[in-house]
């Protein structure tokens, strides 16, 4: 590519053989001198952002395009001496897979407290994948990626996979009173965690477009209690319960070999159907309805105004109604709000621009969890 020659242009491109890199760097080991006049080739799954001087300067759309910068050729290397030939006009460009990445898995490392109505305290386990695409490029890069030149979903898994097993505990101390009613709300559970989770990506310029709840599953002696509650649902009282097991044992003993067994058998023969009429007859079989896994993907269309929330161009890079930049180049980490280059403090709030929020230590077990979260991870204490 020729990024550090002292006559020819460059010619700047790039093609994602693995599948999995979010951002490609050129060049990808420090900066280069890239000079007045070099071309850029987009393709349509991606997006150019060009550094120069050590900030963002703008974000290439698919196509060819004209980079314009202080160097020139061979001119630029003769003023260059006084500092080692090396010109001080340092050029980036970072280009940004905008695909869709899929079967990004999640799931929890260590099971997660969850404070159950009926049961107490109880550790779960979740896994799930989930799907992932950049939607802003420059506060991505800004947010996550920094000065590495690459980064890959690999590398970016760890840390959204903790974002969603905190924001999976709180949606479950806030909705589900019971594990017992959890099968019914796999459905909404999928749905109503990838809204909230939507946000948290947000900040990162990071977009969720599906999330998937594979399954949750408490300790075996919770499992175990479970399993005898849903045998209890079918009867109104523990001494209905009582009299299904005494009947499942005459049935069993009335199996047994011998003549006293066959003699008993032929006894229980004739009681069984009396018996079971009277205690089965007045049950309803409840039907059952299994929920999707997932849920369903939000209706495709033009994009939306961050700041006054109106339906807006997907190339436009201001709001036409509110004249809000699109192309993000940071966000106030206390209200969200788009922050403008170079900006000391939030326009809104006041915040100081670089203020970064801190993490929330339980006052109860001293556990750390993400800033804004509700419910501890490890002992399940909401905040």
């Amino acid at each position: 590519m020729g990024t550090n020659n002292v006559i020819f242009l460059e010619n700047l491109e790039w093609f994602d053989e693995t599948g999995e890199t979010l951002v490609h760097r050129i060049p990808e080991e420090g900066s280069g001198e890239i000079k007045w006049g070099a071309q850029l080739t987009v393709r349509e799954s991606q997006v150019g952002v060009f550094f120069y001087k050590g900030k963002a300067v703008e974000a290439f759309g698919p196509g060819r395009h004209t980079l314009k910068t202080g160097n020139i050729p061979v001119l630029t290397k003769i003023v260059s001496l006084p500092w080692a030939m090396q010109s001080p006009l340092r050029a980036e460009m970072y280009i940004v897979n905008m695909k869709v990445f899929t079967n990004l898995k999640w799931g929890t490392r260590d099971p997660v407290a969850f404070k159950d109505a009926e049961l107490g305290l109880v550790r779960l386990r979740a896994f799930g994948i989930f799907n992932l695409q950049i939607v802003q490029p420059i506060l991505f890069i800004n947010s996550m990626v920094g000065t590495r030149g690459m980064f890959t979903t690999e590398e970016i898994e760890e840390y959204l996979n903790r974002v969603i097993v905190s924001r999976f505990n709180d949606y479950m101390g806030e909705n589900i009173d019971s594990i017992l009613n959890l099968p019914a709300k796999y459905d909404e559970l999928s749905v109503g965690l990838a809204d909230r989770l939507k946000k948290d990506f947000s900040h990162f310029g990071l977009g969720m477009t599906h999330l998937y709840i594979n399954s949750i599953t408490p300790p075996p002696e919770v499992q175990k209690a479970i399993d005898d509650r849903s045998r209890m649902g079918v009867f109104n009282d523990m001494n209905k319960l009582m009299q299904m097991k005494a009947a499942m044992a005459m049935e069993k003993a009335s199996e047994s070999d011998g003549s006293a067994g066959d003699a008993m058998g032929a006894g229980m023969g004739l009681m069984l159907p009396a018996m079971f009429a009277q205690y089965f007859g007045a049950a309803q079989k409840s039907g059952g309805q299994q929920a999707s896994p997932g849920g369903a993907a939000p209706p495709a269309g033009d994009a939306q105004c961050p700041e006054c929330k109106s339906r807006i161009p997907t190339e436009a890079k201001f709001c036409p109604l509110c004249g809000h930049q699109q192309v993000v180049f940071g966000l106030c980490s206390h209200c969200g709000k788009n922050l403008a280059p170079n900006a000391k403090f939030c326009s809104r709030c006041g915040h100081p621009a670089d203020e970064k929020p801190k993490p929330w230590f339980c006052g109860q077990c001293g556990s750390e969890n993400i800033p804004d979260a509700k419910f501890c991870n490890q002992c399940g204490e909401k905040r």
